[in-house]
């Protein structure tokens, strides 16, 4: 799955008709209403403003509105480009500045799509994964095998502190985690242990990195 990480927008111009896509992490129901209303707001003078809006880790809840524009030319389409992103907590709305010209149903569907995707791509999406965050304390003779085998391993540091020993903290993928956990225990003859702090999610995109979530 994926998460909005930063908010964002985009444009498209269609046969004169602007669309303005504005993309927004939101976690509850009502946290996408009051968005909705704000917008509608800022863009008063606009002929349309539709949305689509995905809440729950398992996309449990989703809504849509054309806002008067042909049924299922609008919001199913910026629904679609949510869902088959894979992203939750996820509302769009885009708004619509009739140029003159109509579209037609597949006109509108293939630009409400188009801006969606713009505002998308305006956004920071980052990719979520179900981790473990651990610790650990070793010497500094150790540090540089201990490193080599994050890397190896895909495990992301969070956290290095230096002091007579050194401390650091990661997270693992969670199907990861035992087979990091085995490599440290090896490499070091059991003098190294690797502890659980508990479970964490976190995300990450090329951008940003490692994001804990």
């Amino acid at each position: 799955m994926n998460v909005i990480y930063e908010n964002g927008t985009g444009e498209i111009e269609e046969k004169k008709s602007r669309f303005i896509a504005n993309v927004y992490k939101v976690e509850t129901e009502e946290e996408a209403v009051s968005i909705i209303n704000e917008v509608k707001k800022k863009y008063w003078d606009a002929r349309h403003n539709c949305y689509a809006y995905v809440i729950g880790e398992k996309s449990e809840l989703q809504r849509f509105s054309d806002d008067g524009e042909p049924q299922g030319t609008a919001g199913k389409p910026i629904l679609e480009i949510i869902t088959k992103g894979q992203i939750y907590n996820c509302l769009i709305v885009v708004t619509r500045y009739f140029g003159g010209t109509l579209l037609g149903t597949g006109g509108l569907i293939r630009a409400y799509q188009a801006a969606s995707k713009a505002g998308l791509d305006g956004s920071v999406v980052l990719e979520v994964f179900d981790g473990v965050r651990a610790e650990l304390t070793a010497d500094y003779n150790s540090l540089g095998k201990i490193q080599y085998i994050c890397a190896e391993m895909g495990i992301n540091t969070i956290q290095v502190q230096y002091s007579e020993n050194v401390y650091m903290e990661m997270v693992s993928d969670a199907e990861k985690y035992e087979q990091f956990v085995q490599k440290i225990t090896d490499a070091f003859s059991g003098n190294i242990s690797v502890v659980k702090i508990g479970q964490q999610k976190f995300g990450k995109n090329k951008e940003c990195g490692i994001v804990l979530l």
